[in-house]
């Protein structure tokens, strides 16, 4: 979730013009009010998605200031700024709500990392939302779709792996669900009423990525007038996914490999260890037997990481499960627009099987809620899919019978589907209930299928 508008509130005019420089500079719409009263106003005016406040100012100081926007703007996420002096302060307005704070003086990387901190705090908390719902409302307990072999697969060892506190390297291509398969051992296992944290080893720059994880001691570098707890201290008693592993600077394997062997972190810049329980899962969408054979990623590190291994096919491997993925895309995005849910037509869906989804699940799940919002009938019909999707159309009803010397395995599997479908309607009368038994398929996967293969209404 993206951090979009911010109103600084400081009573330092320098100090409201550089924040402001500094974060429009970064795509940020900003705002700036003198004191807590001024913000006060402009909350009521408009929606801000972070507010960042001094905690010493007139007429209404930092802490008033956080309790008040509790009140107004829930769901603003709150920064204070402390300068030497007020940090208990500081504290106090992290207790009443605020996310993090900044001592002053600061740089303005800083301010950057802890929004882009936040962001990531609210990002994992929608997914955490969602995932809970989808949990409570599939018919297992990780809700996961798994109509393929290979996902009943990936859900097995999920169930058997869970309980354990064994390390799972999590591997597949970008956009196949790994994160959500990560949160699914977390839900599962003893450690659910335990935070769940997830990081991206990519998107911390290498020089603050060592502080991040491991958090740092006052005085431990320039501006670190605090100590502060890392994401390791932040997953005690539950489990951190370090996403993107293959990213991790060399440097800092070595200290990774140091906790998952002893499960006790050194901040940086202090002298002293501290005990962590934490269980650790990684995913990355590299080959890091590769990267160990090219010297890459050390391979103490990888075996230490890969005690077990779950790989996520790709969607294109995977297609019985795209009808009750697009379905359950569709049903989520309408409830969360405020729209009517929609059906995809029949050539729709013919679309959507024949394109390869090279971006995975993620890239189905946005192409289908660009559909639903663009769809002006009440089916969601081919014009609404993005242009890459239609242009794999090909002729829609039953798939042809592949002609002696067609050795294309895509056509015979797509013909004999469409042969088993018949036949299995013909055994039942029609049937369709009986008929998803006879074929192992879930009844709106069929349904799917019969208008793919256009079998009929």
């Amino acid at each position: 979730m993206a951090l979009r508008s911010i109103l600084i509130v400081d009573d330092e005019e320098p100090i409201r013009q550089v924040l402001t420089e500094v974060l429009g500079g970064h795509g940020y719409v900003v705002r700036a009010a003198a004191d807590g009263e001024e913000a006060l106003r402009e909350l009521a005016a408009r929606d801000y998605d972070a507010v960042v406040t001094d905690v010493r100012m007139p007429k209404m100081d930092g802490l008033s200031l956080v309790r008040a926007v509790q009140q107004v703007a829930p769901d603003a996420t709150v920064i204070v700024m402390s300068a030497y002096g007020s940090h208990d302060l500081a504290i106090e307005a992290m207790k009443a709500g605020a996310y993090d704070y900044l001592g002053k003086p600061f740089r303005p990387d800083e301010v950057l990392l802890v929004l882009r901190k936040a962001e990531e705090r609210e990002r994992l908390r929608a997914e955490n939302r969602r995932l809970r719902r989808e949990i409570e409302a599939s018919r297992g307990q990780s809700g996961i779709i798994a109509e393929s072999s290979a996902m009943k697969e990936v859900l097995r060892v999920v169930g058997k792996v869970a309980p354990a506190k064994t390390t799972v390297l999590i591997t597949g291509e970008s956009g196949t669900g790994k994160e959500l398969v990560a949160r699914a051992v977390h839900e599962l296992s003893p450690r659910n009423g335990g935070p769940f944290v997830a990081v991206n080893c990519g998107a911390i720059p290498d020089q603050l990525i060592e502080s991040e994880l491991f958090g740092h001691a006052k005085g431990a570098f320039t501006g670190a007038q605090s100590a502060k707890r890392g994401l390791f201290e932040e997953a005690d008693s539950g489990t951190l996914l370090l996403d993107e592993i293959g990213d991790l600077p060399l440097q800092l394997q070595v200290s990774l490999l140091r906790v998952l062997q002893e499960s006790e972190i050194r901040r940086v810049g202090d002298a002293r260890s501290i005990k962590v329980d934490v269980r650790v899962l990684a995913a990355t969408n590299r080959d890091l037997a590769q990267e160990v054979a090219q010297g890459k990623f050390r391979e103490d590190l990888f075996y230490r990481l890969n005690v077990v291994a779950v790989k996520l096919p790709p969607l294109r491997d995977r297609p019985e499960e795209l009808p009750l993925l697009a379905e359950r895309f569709i049903a989520q995005h309408a409830s969360r627009l405020g729209i009517p849910r929609k059906d995809l037509s029949s050539e729709a869906v013919a679309l959507l099987q024949e394109w390869r989804w090279p971006g995975n699940v993620r890239e189905l799940e946005n192409a289908l809620e660009r559909a639903l919002v663009l769809s002006e009938g009440d089916e969601i019909e081919p014009e609404a899919l993005p242009d890459d999707v239609r242009a794999a159309h090909k002729a829609s009803g039953p798939p042809p019978t592949p002609q002696e010397g067609d050795l294309s395995v895509k056509r015979a599997q797509r013909a004999l589907e469409a042969d088993l479908i018949r036949r299995a309607l013909e055994r039942t009368g029609g049937n369709r209930s009986r008929a998803a038994e006879l074929l192992e398929l879930s009844p709106r996967a069929l349904l799917y299928k019969i208008r793919e293969f256009g079998l009929g209404e």
